[in-house]
């Protein structure tokens, strides 16, 4: 068999007169066949011989290649852990220097006074294709107080409560008590900060079937958890209310909590709506930066100066398909009830204009590239943080 695969390769790489030549020598194995003039060019020689020999060089070379992937990967890893530390977030972890992190470096220099490098080409692209756009500067950033990148985590029986029924469609949502992740997978990437797929390549063949006492590599960050949005302040309880309908007189009500303890209200939020950045400030300073989702052309998000209202944790969400679309109010809607994947997440953040907010969501891929319904969404991890550093009354630029 060895010997035919042999014959076969040997035919691919000569000539048809030098192979009926060959094939009137006396039979004697092809791996042994001597190279000799009277049946070979020399160009034929030197061609057999280096094909011969390709691949050793063509393995060693994969290998290189592998190990200098691996080495990207945690180096993208590491400074994507360092930004989401920093509150400078790059969105969900996925091992690449992509447009999200890019813009964190860049928001992050601006924080400390230094200018920001320009984006590579490639990320100014919306919807960018590219696997990974170069790495940018990272000079004079402490990227060694990440170490490890990567550590040990045992799954918990915590982790897989939240785990469930996740039908798709509102009228099947609707139906239920809570909207839980989809899957213990979904549930760990949220946790850890990261892409499903990028967990997925950090532990080959360990997502399916997961189970308490299961070990997994994540990134290093400070894990999401679930069920200490109920603690998190400010913030009201669970209401029977949809977020999204809380009345405009509700701003009287908590508008002025913070002025009424005698509190600083200099931090303001500004939403860039072009550059899909929301920017945390005290004063002039800038001191957090995440990446947001906004509205579309047909539901913008309305540019102006908003007021913080007020703030919910675990909301429900009146699903209105007409006043998504359209703005326009109809009688048929669905009442969705709270979980990780309501459709605002875990937190409402709500402005003084009826309907509009900042808010989590129950599609972390989709921050920074998709678009919203006029409300400005963020990841849930990234959402729940900007609330602790928020209170109503606080300024809202849109621009």
């Amino acid at each position: 068999m060895r010997t035919a695969v042999a014959a076969i390769s040997l035919m691919a790489r000569i000539g048809s007169a030098e192979w009926r030549c060959l094939s009137r020598q006396p039979s004697f194995p092809v791996s042994s066949i001597h190279l000799s003039e009277h049946c070979f060019s020399s160009r034929t020689r030197r061609n057999i011989i280096s094909s011969s020999i390709a691949p050793a060089s063509a393995r060693k070379k994969a290998t290189r290649e592998r190990t200098s992937s691996k080495a990207d990967v945690e180096a993208a890893t590491r400074l994507q852990v360092f930004l989401d530390r920093a509150n400078f977030s790059p969105g969900k972890i996925d091992g690449r220097y992509n447009d999200l992190t890019w813009k964190a470096v860049a928001l992050y220099r601006t924080s400390r006074g230094e200018q920001p490098q320009t984006l590579p080409a490639q990320a100014h692209a919306k919807h960018s294709k590219a696997k990974s756009n170069p790495a940018p500067d990272v000079n004079g950033l402490d990227l060694a107080s990440v170490d490890p990148v990567f550590v040990p985590y045992t799954v918990t029986e915590a982790d897989l409560q939240s785990i469930g029924p996740s039908p798709k469609e509102p009228p099947q949502q609707a139906k239920l008590k809570f909207l839980p992740y989809h899957d213990s997978a979904d549930a760990l990437a949220e946790k850890f900060h990261s892409d499903i797929h990028f967990l997925e390549q950090l532990n080959p063949g360990k997502l399916k079937g997961i189970k308490p006492g299961d070990q997994l590599m994540v990134p290093n960050v400070e894990p999401f958890e679930l069920a200490s949005v109920k603690d998190i302040k400010p913030g009201s309880e669970v209401s029977s209310q949809a977020a999204n309908e809380v009345e405009e007189q509700a701003e009287a009500q908590s508008g002025n909590q913070g002025e009424n303890k005698g509190e600083a209200t200099n931090l303001t939020i500004k939403i860039d709506t072009k550059a899909n950045t929301l920017e945390v400030r005290d004063g002039e300073k800038l001191i957090a930066a995440y990446p947001v989702t906004v509205g579309s052309a047909q539901t913008t998000s309305p540019i102006g100066e908003w007021k913080v209202r007020g703030i919910t944790k675990m909301p429900t969400f009146r699903y209105d398909k007409e006043m998504l679309k359209h703005g326009e109010r109809s009688g048929n809607f669905y009442m969705l009830p709270p979980g990780p994947r309501n459709p605002v997440g875990v937190m409402w953040i709500a402005l003084n204009k009826k309907g509009i907010g900042i808010h989590g969501t129950n599609e972390p891929g989709s921050i920074g590239h998709a678009a919203s319904h006029g409300c400005i969404r963020l990841a849930n991890w990234d959402v729940v943080r900007l609330a602790t550093k928020i209170k109503s009354g606080y300024s809202v630029s849109i621009h």
